[in-house]
């Protein structure tokens, strides 16, 4: 989901620039940061972007220059002098106790009413809002452009570890059926040894119920089948290239795909299963690393 697009163009000798970033993010997130005469397109702005993305956290940064000669804002001296009669009064009425009345300048600009907004203003607003919204569709183009090339190489990557996936799932596979008949070699053996030592006897049933429990507790079948079932859907997924928004969709799946794993790990009584589930869990985690990266 990273990305950076900017456009900029030059209308009626104001020079606007629109930049877009994006980050990961499991939710969508705008931030946009304007000029101060442009704080009335935020809303709209934001729209433009919800409309175009659906995941990530995107940071909008608009600048415009003017020329020196288009002054956004005037003094109103009319207000200045108001301000300066007062102080005048004030000055007057401190002079009989012989104290100093010191004015900051810079203090009575801030004051309302000193600056006010001209009509250029309203005309600048007016005639940016168009420039503005159309380089911000221009830099959403350019950041779709970007993530696309960074979701190519993302599929590389995930192709490869779901064929990881495969192959060691079909390596499980083969091997789980024979976990439970070489249990029960080893268990004969060892009981034969222990019963020629004693001299003793064992029923037949016995030895076949105890094979039986350790089957059943050992029993992968369905956490196979239902991992294989995640992987395939998670293929198609991938492969629907219906330009629809899959990223949660697809980590929900690993999610899932992980937690087979585990209870095939907790299951599991054989150093060859144990080996291949760990680059299994190895090759899911890889998976939803990458698809955090994916809107």
């Amino acid at each position: 989901m990273t990305g950076f697009g900017d456009a900029a163009e030059k209308v009626d000798s104001v020079h606007y620039t629109v930049e877009l970033r994006s980050l990961n993010n499991k939710y969508i997130k705008v931030t946009t940061r304007l000029p101060e005469e442009l704080a009335g397109l935020e809303a709209e702005l934001d729209a433009v972007i919800r409309k175009r993305v659906c995941r990530g956290s995107f940071t909008l940064t608009v600048t415009m220059q003017k020329p020196a000669a288009q002054a956004t804002y005037q003094m109103n001296q009319e207000s200045l002098g108001m301000y300066l009669d007062h102080l005048e009064t004030i000055r007057s009425k401190l002079a009989s106790t012989q104290q100093n009345l010191n004015v900051d300048l810079t203090v009575l600009l801030t004051l309302p009413g000193i600056m006010v907004t001209t009509k250029d203003h309203e005309d600048l607003v007016r005639n940016a809002r168009q420039p503005v919204l159309s380089l911000t569709q221009k830099a959403c183009d350019r950041l779709a452009k970007m993530r696309a090339t960074e979701g190519q190489i993302i599929a590389i990557d995930l192709d490869s570890q779901r064929d990881a996936l495969r192959q060691n799932i079909k390596t499980i596979k083969q091997r789980s059926p024979k976990v439970v008949e070489e249990y029960h070699q080893r268990l004969r053996a060892r009981i034969d040894q222990l019963l020629a030592r004693a001299e003793l006897q064992i029923n037949e049933p016995d030895l076949i119920r105890e094979v039986a429990i350790f089957a059943e507790r050992s029993d992968i079948s369905e956490e196979i089948s239902r991992l294989v079932g995640h992987l395939e859907q998670f293929d198609d997924i991938v492969q629907a290239n219906d330009n629809e928004p899959t990223g949660r969709t697809l980590d929900f799946i690993a999610q899932e795909m992980l937690r087979e794993a585990n209870t095939i790990a907790s299951k599991s009584n054989d150093g060859q299963i144990s080996r291949a589930v760990v680059e299994v869990k190895a090759a899911i985690d890889r998976i939803k690393e990458q698809v955090q990266n994916i809107e």
